[in-house]
């Protein structure tokens, strides 16, 4: 008997592929992630055995950051795949064909599709913006303890321009101790020095305020120069030690508002490599909205019944999203040699997949 679909409001079509739609797409979470931790965990078990790392450790600060982290990493694939699967479903069963010859257009069909991406693009930016963000200090302190260490207690040869005209320096700073070695502090109005303070050694104290060991001031006013030696000099500084171990692999620690006002800092103080930081920032915004072109590209591709069916339409679609992972990675390592702005390689693989959306759109069958 054949299902008469104009006979059923459209809202119950929507309610229906909205719950087959985002069903398949946590389905398919489940599944697939717990392959990769499986792998994971058999790759990196030796390591937890040989830095004696505890269970509690491994499960609840590596395991359960680990699983949140790389489930929005792999949104747009998980997004496609399940779009392709729930959508070949339709298209064998002859679902899409009813839907069409009711009256119902494609461009409509495509609604509850759209809204599911859209709730699947709200809880990416989220996630991926100010939940993931405080989880991965937890993630990167454990594989810096268990894994393999990244961090260090010390930096060297600090400079930067904390404030307009104020270059500060410092060639080795102790995380530890709070205390840095052979440091200046010169003030610049436009391209004339007016003052440099040097010290043998500088701690901080607390916020901005820092106490110089064995300094010296000297102050320039026209040809005249004025010096001030002593043991100790409080100084306010517009700097804090943190400041000097964000690396690019921390930089996923941050949420998006510290982010955006560390790129900003580190702009504003002349640091020329902030590539790595300025593709985090801009991944987070483009890779929630790859739902829409992934959902897009997936109704268009697998609305059509063919003979391979589901397998053909599977086949398809991990190839076109293995090649969108493929692209997104050599475009942000053209990004990161600085051969592409960070804004173009992060956004470009968009770009280009929603150009074959369009064009499979077009070509879907109406």
């Amino acid at each position: 008997m054949k299902f008469d679909y104009s006979k059923i409001g459209l809202k119950k079509i929507d309610t229906y592929i909205i719950k087959k739609f985002l069903g398949t797409f946590f389905f398919s979470i489940v599944l697939i992630l717990s392959i990769a931790v499986i792998f994971d965990l058999t790759e990196k078990l030796d390591e937890f055995f040989d830095n004696n790392a505890p269970l509690k450790a491994i499960v609840f600060d590596y395991y359960l950051n680990f699983i949140p982290f790389y489930m929005n990493m792999f949104t747009p694939l998980f997004t496609f795949i399940s779009v392709i699967f729930f959508t070949s479903k339709l298209a064998s069963n002859t679902e899409i064909i009813a839907l069409l010859a009711s009256g119902v257009s494609f461009r409509r069909i495509m609604k509850p599709y759209f809204i599911s991406a859209a709730i699947i693009s709200i809880m990416s930016f989220v996630l991926g913006g100010y939940i993931i963000p405080s989880s991965n200090e937890k993630l990167l302190d454990f594989e810096n303890s268990y894994v393999k260490k990244f961090k260090t207690n010390y930096a060297r040869n600090i400079q930067m321009e904390i404030e307009p005209g104020v270059i500060f320096y410092i060639e080795r700073f102790e995380k530890e101790q709070k205390k840095g070695y052979r440091f200046s502090l010169e003030k610049f109005e436009g391209k004339i020095l007016q003052s440099r303070l040097t010290a043998e050694s500088i701690t901080w104290d607390s916020l901005y305020h820092w106490k110089a060991q064995d300094y010296l001031l000297r102050r320039f006013e026209g040809m005249r120069e004025s010096i001030e030696k002593g043991t100790t000099l409080d100084t306010i500084i517009q700097i804090q030690p943190h400041e000097f171990f964000i690396t690019a692999e921390e930089s996923a620690q941050l949420n998006n508002t510290e982010l955006k006002e560390h790129l900003d800092r580190l702009k504003n103080r002349g640091i020329g490599n902030t590539q790595a930081f300025e593709d985090e920032y801009y991944k987070r915004f483009a890779s929630p909205l790859a739902a829409f072109i992934m959902t897009l590209m997936g109704v268009s591709l697998s609305s059509r019944k063919v003979r391979g069916g589901i397998g053909l339409h599977l086949g398809i679609g991990l190839a076109l999203s293995s090649l969108y992972i493929l692209f997104s990675t050599l475009s942000t390592s053209f990004s990161v040699s600085g051969a592409m702005s960070p804004l173009l390689a992060v956004w470009l693989p968009n770009l280009l997949f929603l150009g074959i959306g369009i064009y499979l759109y077009f070509t879907a069958p109406k």
